[in-house]
């Protein structure tokens, strides 16, 4: 009994950390073997020194800084080699190595040969300090600091640590191996962007994740924000942090090996019960698989798919069936087929008996097709491919009649479940004709907890059989359920820390939406008193709700809706509301009551894209780019990708909002089913507005997504350009109308006059003049001339060649 009383001191004594020291004196080593081996913070969080590079391989050290008291011992730091290197390599020395505090004032650190292989950007300081803030210090006599870990951050950043421009994080190539990986956060003054990099090139691709504007620094604060501060004064939040005590938690923000920027708490005292580990509380994109989209391979390597699942905060990356990684442990190399693929010196007779197609649902390749084919059925789709020598798979969208034939290496492959396609692969034959999720890359449905597309929770039970019951002292049996109740208590408590992210109700995408009484959001508008706009289905209000977060909406009063039950309403709006992607604006809730029906969305500071299309504020034009991608993104998503395809029938810049981040978002889709507005050709049916009208309103013609596609083409020439379509009060006649006007210049050679007084754009006249004809093709009078909006993404993204756009007057066949 005595020693059980005794076990708590001796724990408590073997945790105080006796080489916590303040001050680190000139002269002072470290070894990686040995009782010198690293410096402790005053509190012993945070240590400074040798590391093994792989936990319990003693071959190979970093220089890092690492929590001292987690479990995994997590590394915050590591050093790299110094400038002017432009793509600095982690730096990894033998047990020979030596770092020493010399005379000069500098940090060195010498290899086994005793080469110095790395040394501090300064020198001249009176001593270091390894801080509780996991800043590693050289300071001065006077006490200011001449160099800290936080001046070169790797792939983390911590509490108050702050970022300025030209400082970045680059994630490590897989998580055991610290070399520079695959993902780029950059900080500058003109925006924070996340980057797809080549490796080992180093060539950024384009960045899928970014705050633009007059940036002066991203700040991780003590209050667990991460949050970029601009020029006029306002902050920009990346991540919202974790409530409670600060103190309770620690906290690191790391671009990890997937690509996704997550910020992370790690509970200090969790109980002897319940094994700690770090906890996701934010993290940026929402869609590592959706936002890399590019030239690249994608998130996940060539021939392989990538899952992202948000509720466990996890990237997965597949093979498909007869296909296995090149690496196991560097999947981003991508999937080689284990079989030999189809030879071109075979007959297509031979073909059809040798292979054959075998199919998965939800799953895309957005970027690897070739050759596409509409309208045609699903077999004749298999049959094209099949004799094709060249193709190794195809995508078929039944609600479009659309064939997508693919080639080697297939690209940006990912699996989503709102994905409407049908993936089908071209395998010798067997006797499986589906596609089963491979089992040696992960787990089973039923193992992750898929069951109709949800992720179900775990739960933790404790069966007490009772023979052990029987078998014991009451006592002992007694002491036993209060260790396996408190245990289980525990447990389920930290695993909800751990899988859930602590955010703000509505930020739970895919959840019903809420249903609110009238009188909630007539509080919440000041009794309907701020209009911020009007349309042709109804008057839009301002208002703030009153939970904790105190979350901005934009209040909807659609008053020229048909008369419909309250439950025929409430299925249309969830329908509505099961839309997510980044450039859709989000449906927060509804209210039906009475007559009144109301829909609720997330406010945008920044309004709708029509007050930057006249005036004086012209928007710079890689945000303009930024703008024309995010709308076509946001169309194709409604058109192609929806479980339901969605024809938005009036896309004008009204219904085109932006966020604080200047991120296009199309409000109101959905709202022409809702409407039931009568789709004939009397004038009286059309839907849309002056100027963005597709000529098939006013024909005998069938309305189809290509009536979104027309409108796009507008938008596109009016954010080319920084006017309106219609501007009747312009000097020069040909002026006018923008649409002709640009098809006049475009055939003339003379896009230039489009861009005149714009020079960012004229320093660009090969991009515009790519905008420009992508809009004419959208804008053919003829809808099934224009391309789909995927094409129009493709082209606009420099992955799909653009044909010279015919004059519309002539017939040509549709888009290739």
């Amino acid at each position: 009994m005595a020693a059980l009383l005794l076990l708590p001191l001796l724990l408590l004594l073997s945790s105080t950390p006796l080489q916590a020291q303040e001050d680190i004196m000139l002269g002072s080593s470290l070894t990686p073997q040995g009782p010198n081996s690293f410096w402790l913070s005053p509190s012993g969080d945070f240590a400074f020194g040798f590391r093994p590079v792989i936990e319990g391989n003693t071959s190979y050290y970093l220089l890092a800084v690492w929590f001292n008291k987690t479990t995994d011992k997590t590394v915050a730091w590591y050093a790299k080699t110094a400038d002017p290197d432009p793509d600095p390599e982690v730096v990894q020395v033998s047990h020979g190595a030596r770092l020493q505090l010399n005379s000069k004032g500098a940090l060195s650190l010498q290899d086994s040969t005793g080469t110095e292989v790395w040394k501090s950007k300064v020198q001249g300081a009176a001593y270091a300090a390894m801080l509780d803030t996991g800043n590693f210090v050289l300071v001065a006599a006077d006490g200011s600091t001449l160099w800290g870990t936080f001046d070169t951050p790797t792939d983390t950043i911590l509490l108050t640590q702050v970022l300025t421009p030209g400082m970045t994080l680059r994630s490590r190539i897989i998580p055991t191996d610290y070399s520079n990986g695959r993902f780029l956060l950059d900080m500058e003054s003109e925006y924070v962007a996340l980057y797809l990099v080549a490796v080992p090139s180093g060539y950024r691709e384009d960045y899928y994740w970014y705050i633009l504007g007059n940036i002066t620094k991203l700040v991780f604060d003590a209050a667990g924000r991460v949050y970029t501060a601009m020029g006029n004064g306002t902050n920009i939040t990346m991540t919202s942090g974790v409530p409670g005590s600060m103190a309770e938690y620690y906290h690191r923000a790391t671009l990890d090996t997937d690509g996704v920027f997550r910020q992370y708490v790690y509970l200090k005292d969790s109980g002897q019960w319940s094994p700690p580990a770090w906890a996701t509380v934010g993290f940026q994109p929402p869609d590592i698989c959706q936002a890399t989209l590019s030239l690249g391979s994608g998130a996940c390597g060539f021939n392989s798919y990538c899952k992202f699942d948000g509720a466990i905060n996890q990237t997965s990356c597949f093979c498909p069936p007869q296909y296995s990684f090149i690496d196991e442990d560097r999947q981003y190399k991508g999937c080689k087929p284990n079989f030999q693929p189809q030879s071109c010196d075979m007959g297509e007779a031979s073909a059809m008996m040798q292979f054959d197609l075998t199919w998965e649902n939800h799953v895309d390749w957005p970027l690897a097709d070739y050759e596409t084919y509409q309208p045609i059925t699903e077999n004749q789709c298999r049959n094209l491919c099949l004799k094709d020598c060249f193709c190794a798979a195809t995508v078929y969208q039944e609600a479009t009649s659309t064939c997508w034939k693919k080639k080697f290496p297939l690209s940006n492959g990912r699996m989503r479940y709102d994905v409407d396609r049908k993936f089908l692969l071209k395998l010798p034959k067997s006797n499986s004709s589906q596609i089963d999720l491979p089992k040696e890359n992960n787990r089973s449905q039923t193992e992750l907890g898929i069951s109709g597309g949800k992720w179900k929770k775990e739960k933790t039970y404790w069966i007490l059989g009772s023979s052990m019951l029987s078998g014991t002292s009451v006592l002992v049996n007694i002491l036993l359920i209060l260790v396996l109740v408190f245990s289980t208590y525990r447990t389920v408590t930290r695993n909800e820390v751990h899988v859930q992210p602590l955010q703000s109700s509505f930020n739970n995408l895919g959840l019903p939406l809420k249903a609110f009484v009238y009188a909630e959001l007539e509080e919440a508008t000041n009794g309907f008193e701020e209009v911020t706009g009007t349309g042709a289905s109804g008057i839009v209000y301002k208002g703030q709700l009153q939970d904790e977060v105190r979350t901005c909406i934009a209040v909807k009063k659609l008053d020229k809706i048909q008369k419909e039950t309250e439950k025929e309403f409430t299925v249309e709006v969830q329908a509505i509301g099961q839309t997510n992607h980044k450039n859709l604006v989000r449906l927060l809730g509804f209210c039906s009551e009475g007559t009144e029906r109301l829909l609720v969305y997330e406010f945008m500071t920044n309004g709708s894209l029509s007050r930057f299309l006249s005036g004086d504020v012209r928007l710079k034009w890689n945000i303009r780019v930024q703008l024309a991608l995010g709308i076509a993104k946001g169309l194709q998503y409604l058109h192609e990708e929806c479980s339901t395809q969605i024809i938005h029938c009036d896309i004008k810049p009204q219904n085109i909002l932006l966020d604080d981040n200047f991120t296009a978002k199309i409000s109101d889709f959905g709202l022409a089913k809702l409407l039931r507005t009568n789709q004939t050709q009397t004038i009286t049916g059309i839907r849309g507005t002056r100027g963005y009208v597709a000529p098939e309103w006013f024909k005998s013609s069938a309305i189809t997504a290509k009536v979104d596609v027309y409108s796009f083409g507008v938008i596109l020439l009016e954010l080319i350009c920084c006017r309106r379509n219609v501007e009747m009060e312009a000097a020069e006649e040909d002026r006018k109308v923008l649409t002709y006007w640009a098809n006049n210049c475009y055939r003339y050679g003379r896009v230039d006059l489009l861009v005149e007084s714009d020079d960012e754009a004229i320093s660009r006249l090969e991009k515009v003049e790519r905008f420009v004809a992508v809009a004419l093709w959208c804008l053919q009078e003829d809808p099934a001339i224009r391309p789909t909006m995927l094409k129009v993404t493709q082209m606009l993204d420099g992955a799909s060649a653009i044909p010279t756009p015919p004059d519309s007057s002539s017939f040509v066949r549709p888009f290739p």
